[in-house]
């Protein structure tokens, strides 16, 4: 049986590393589970350095699709393996295709549902088995299956809506950078030649766009993008380590449009993860500690799982909450009532909705107030290049007609 080395993180937060035997990394991960271990990293001793395998994994969207099928089979009164197989055979993802005919085998030799699909954890995460789990625990696979597919599907939105508000300002930024850069580099060089060549008196706005065009042609030009690209892939390195992810995600959320959106969207994903587990039947302990790692946040995560040990010491979960200050007032003052009539799960699912329309207005909003804000800037970076160049040229016509 092979050796894996792996490194990943207790129930604590802290960081954990070590070697375990295992037939499969998808054992690995079952096995360190149960100890409340989540691997992060794994590789079988002596095979610390094989090539990666890019493509062929799962997308949120196809995992929603398969959900909101799986349930209303389920509903419709059709035997499990039955539905599996079905959902194998019309799968175009033959990654997914694999792993539903893995889960149809395992439950056809007598394992259940969630304990087939804890095997295959990068496609069926600790959320989505613990709530089969719930489910097949109390009779009500069906109905868990509907929520689940809910959830996701909301998931899949509010993902969605963020990147629809950074597609167009990233595209434009990068497209003028890129405009501005050979405009530097390949045009403004031609008009230096020409001005040299006739002697004329630059003005300062010309000297300084022919000075940057300089140093862009220049090898201090190349050195400064290649620094530039060192800092970007150090950033996406360190952030993979607890502390630079904390460090990075606490600064993202003190931005000042950025931070409220990212705060919205982290208060959005909690409520409505941690309803659905409750409204699910997963107890509130685990709840917790699914929701912190399925957050997306360092921040955050932090955040629920001290509320977790202080509700595991005997606390109300809307105390611990507040003492964080990562979640708005209104939210902790909603959750508090939530717990004093009972109706927990459906007042997280009340916060839900309105902190998703909230989103969505946020980033309308935003994207109102970029768009003039990149057109003006964008548009006085160009024009100021251009006009600079022609300077010379009208002081030249100038003297020419007297």
């Amino acid at each position: 049986m092979p050796v894996y080395a792996y490194t990943g993180v207790n129930r604590a937060g802290a960081k954990v590393s070590g070697e375990r035997q295992a037939a499969t990394k998808d054992e690995l991960r079952t096995l360190l589970r149960r100890e409340n271990i989540t691997v992060n990293k794994a590789s079988e001793k002596g095979k610390e350095f094989a090539l990666p395998t890019f493509g062929g994994g799962v997308s949120t969207k196809e995992l929603a699709i398969f959900t909101r099928q799986f349930s209303v089979m389920i509903d419709a009164g059709l035997p499990l393996v039955q539905c599996l197989e079905i959902l194998a055979g019309q799968q175009e993802n033959k990654t997914f295709e694999k792993i539903l005919t893995g889960v149809r085998s395992a439950v056809e030799g007598g394992s259940t549902l969630s304990a087939a699909m804890r095997t295959y954890s990068k496609v069926f995460d600790q959320l989505f088995v613990n709530m089969v789990e719930a489910g097949e625990t109390g009779g009500i696979l069906d109905t868990i299956l509907q929520r689940l597919a809910t959830y996701i599907e909301k998931n899949v939105k509010l993902k969605r809506a963020v990147v629809s508000a950074l597609i167009y300002p990233v595209a434009v930024i990068g497209i003028a950078a890129s405009v501005i850069i050979l405009l530097l580099w390949k045009v403004v060089p031609i008009f230096a030649t020409l001005f040299a060549g006739l002697g004329v008196d630059l003005p300062l706005p010309t000297r300084i766009v022919i000075g940057l065009s300089h140093f862009i042609g220049s090898i201090y030009g190349f050195l400064i993008f290649v620094i530039f690209i060192g800092i970007c892939v150090g950033l996406k390195f360190w952030y993979k380590t607890p502390a630079g992810r904390y460090v990075i995600d606490s600064v993202l959320l003190r931005l000042p449009l950025i931070g409220i959106l990212l705060r919205k969207i982290a208060v959005a994903q909690f409520t409505r993860t941690l309803g659905t587990l409750i409204s699910s039947g997963v107890p509130i302990l685990e709840g917790l500690d699914i929701t912190a790692r399925t957050s997306g946040n360092a921040v955050v995560e932090q955040a629920i799982l001290k509320t977790r040990k202080a509700v595991e010491a005997g606390r109300t979960l809307v105390d611990p909450l507040k003492e964080t200050e990562v979640f708005p007032s209104m939210v902790t003052q909603m959750i508090g009532v939530g717990e004093q009539t009972g109706a927990m799960d459906a007042m997280l699912q009340k916060i839900a909705d309105f902190y998703e329309d909230e989103v969505d207005a946020a980033v309308k909003d935003l994207l109102t107030a970029l768009e003039p804000l990149m057109i003006v800037v964008l548009g006085g970076v160009v024009g100021g290049v251009v006009i600079s160049m022609y300077m010379p040229l009208f002081s030249m016509i100038a003297k020419l007609s007297g």
